[in-house]
């Protein structure tokens, strides 16, 4: 069973458990995956990474617990910026829990040269801790916004897709991705799991799938969760 911890944002976890329907559909129900999500939005805000990060990893820790305690095989977090506790959560929880950025980075290593330019889209807290950089930026040129893109349109759009806006959320990315594709990123990771949703809630699945553009970490790791929920 796959266990989920959730609530980081609501909407980001019902996104990967959708992704985690997705890639199986057309199956009987029977062949879909088991798992539990644990939408636990109670813990605290991420962005106080430094003022409260022992109080974050204590919640964390807790989620995590009660998926093992539901004899879950592994844990998922659909956030990006809750891989900033990673290490220390590991710690403590005997299951293993996936880690987003790593499986990212190795996706990136199948389809970019090294040297490439990646973008990266993302919580101002995701970029200030690093999460991405210890793996990419020994290979990649890692890029962000800059401080006023990422002030007036990638942290507008996350509030709009936490707000139900998607629309919005959509229109008010649009100047950060064409500032990174003017760039020339080869990629852009599309680095808050609510960033996801405001770029493909209007497209296929498929073309979610397929984008030579984009990068979707909650797809990334809901195809890494089917694969361990399929070895036994």
């Amino acid at each position: 069973m796959i266990g989920i911890l959730g609530g980081m944002g609501t909407q980001a976890g019902l996104d990967f458990c959708s992704k985690l329907a997705k890639l199986n559909r057309g199956k009987a129900d029977q062949k879909y995956p088991l798992f539990i999500l644990y939408n636990k939005a109670s813990i605290p805000d991420r962005k106080q990474h430094k003022s409260k990060y022992k109080k974050v990893l204590n919640s964390l820790v807790e989620g995590c617990k009660f998926l093992q305690r539901n004899k879950c095989k592994f844990i998922a977090m659909p956030c990006n910026t809750a891989h900033f506790w990673y290490l220390d959560l590991k710690k403590k929880i005997n299951i293993p829990i996936l880690n987003m950025p790593e499986l990212v980075y190795l996706n990136i290593s199948k389809k970019c040269k090294k040297n490439a330019k990646i973008g990266l889209l993302a919580t101002e807290t995701t970029i200030k801790t690093g999460i991405y950089n210890k793996y990419l930026t020994n290979k990649y040129k890692l890029l962000v916004p800059s401080r006023k893109i990422q002030t007036n349109h990638v942290n507008k759009s996350i509030k709009y897709v936490k707000m139900g806006k998607t629309k919005d959320a959509e229109k008010a990315l649009k100047p950060a991705v064409n500032y990174l594709i003017k760039n020339n990123c080869k990629k852009i990771i599309l680095g808050c799991t609510e960033l996801p949703i405001a770029i493909f809630a209007y497209k296929s699945f498929k073309k979610a799938k397929i984008s030579k553009t984009f990068l979707d970490p909650n797809l990334i790791l809901a195809e890494a969760s089917m694969r361990g929920y399929k070895i036994k």
